[in-house]
């Protein structure tokens, strides 16, 4: 049950990295500039969050199974719209489809995390949830840049369709909202067990309660600053700016995100079972906000640094970002345990707020810092109009730290 949701999590982490690879084909595509390629990217992160309080809500009143098998649906569609147009609106609106659809993932995949698997291991299996969305976002580095050149752009995404309608077909075929469908025991409170009709109402009640908890505020606040760093880069910008920065080809720098990629991976189920282990969430939370700050400082903005360096640099702070995991077993045990979907999908908005902010706004920079260089018809920025757009990045990051700073500490338990 929980490996077809994250089947789907990992295309989803899939399409929201992939423009990276292919900035140079897409802005020539459609004739646009960094901030119209930032707002192309962004549609995605635009429905996935405008989706998010919905999908909480639906998860919680109509469990995942449907939202499994439409989500696929509607995100393959969406894809072959954004893979088959030359209109630049229509391509926005394909993507804007992808993300929408997309949005239900991670929620489902907590969701059945809940009901299959006892309650201690759920940190674990939050990072391991991540894990495989890493998994989808490496495939988007030098996989797809491969696939691109081989195949072009259009046709790799078009086959992308064909995999995602796919993982709709299996959880139509195999998914059971909780183990009580099979006449099994579930692992999910009482409460959680039954599908009752009245339910949605009082879960639309009980969304504003939710902000009421002051933790809800604050991890809300706190994780688009560690996602929003490592998506817009990874996801983005950072290859442009590993190009402009150490005159590498396209593959190189996506080696170098490849291996940030792999590290967030690994950490991710890593700071979620020490979590678990130790019984606290706050201090592997903030550790990890703290240390990721500091590294992305060293790796923008550190003069003389060879690429060697800066691949290992890169590699502890994307391992230090994998702390950011804690924050959807923190969020969950911050608000009461019927409000499961609805405090997940706030978290992850909080997650998806920050590259929907970051990706668009550092292209706007992008743009008011162009000298006017072009090569092969795309605008060529400088390594100091990147440095000038990572601000952003950084002053979210130290407003992070502190507002983590001011969480209270759950010792791994629900609230009453």
């Amino acid at each position: 049950m929980w490996l077809i949701a994250a089947l789907f999590y990992l295309t989803g982490f899939y399409q929201r990295v992939s423009p990276a690879v292919m900035t140079d084909e897409l802005m020539r595509a459609f004739g646009i500039s960094a901030s119209q390629l930032g707002n192309l990217s962004g549609f995605y992160f635009y429905a996935y969050v405008a989706m998010q309080i919905p999908t909480g809500v639906l998860v919680d009143s109509w469990g995942a199974r449907k939202l499994l098998i439409w989500g696929p649906l509607c995100a393959a569609a969406g894809t072959a719209l954004f893979g088959a147009t030359g209109n630049f609106a229509l391509a926005c609106l394909g993507r804007a489809m992808i993300g929408g659809s997309t949005a239900v993932a991670w929620v489902v995949l907590l969701k059945l995390a809940t009901h299959w698997f006892p309650g201690k291991k759920f940190a674990m299996l939050s990072g391991l949830g991540l894990f495989f969305g890493n998994v989808g976002a490496l495939l988007a580095q030098i996989p797809l840049r491969l696939l691109i050149s081989d195949f072009g752009w259009r046709g790799v995404v078009l086959g992308s369709a064909a995999v995602i309608l796919g993982v709709g077909v299996l959880a139509l075929i195999f998914v059971k909202n909780d183990p009580s469908d099979d006449g099994y025991r579930s692992y999910a409170p009482t409460t959680l067990q039954r599908s009752d009709r009245t339910k949605l109402l009082d879960v639309v009640k009980g969304l504003a309660k939710i902000f009421t908890y002051r933790n809800t505020w604050l991890i809300f606040l706190s994780q688009g600053a560690v996602v929003g760093a490592i998506l817009t880069f990874t996801g983005l910008w950072g290859t442009p700016f590993l190009k402009a920065r150490f005159s590498v080809p396209s593959t190189t720098a996506a080696s170098v995100c490849s291996i940030m990629i792999v590290c967030w991976a690994v950490a991710s189920p890593v700071c979620g079972a020490l979590s678990d282990r130790i019984g606290r969430r706050k201090p592997i939370h903030t550790t990890g906000c703290v240390l990721a700050t500091i590294g992305w400082g060293i790796l923008f903005y550190t003069p003389g640094l060879s690429l060697a360096a800066f691949t290992v640099v890169a590699a502890l702070t994307s391992a230090a970002s994998g702390a950011v995991v804690v924050g959807f077993a923190y969020g969950k045990e911050s608000v009461p345990i019927q409000f499961l979907g609805t405090i997940s999908a706030i978290v992850n908005i909080g997650n998806m707020i920050g590259p929907m902010i970051l990706q668009p706004a550092i292209g706007w920079v992008l743009d008011k810092k162009w000298t006017g260089t072009l090569a092969g018809g795309v605008h060529v920025y400088g390594v100091a109009a990147f440095q000038t757009g990572f601000l952003l990045v950084i002053g979210w990051l130290l407003l992070a730290c502190v507002l983590l700073s001011l969480t209270k500490e759950t010792h791994c338990k629900s609230a009453a």
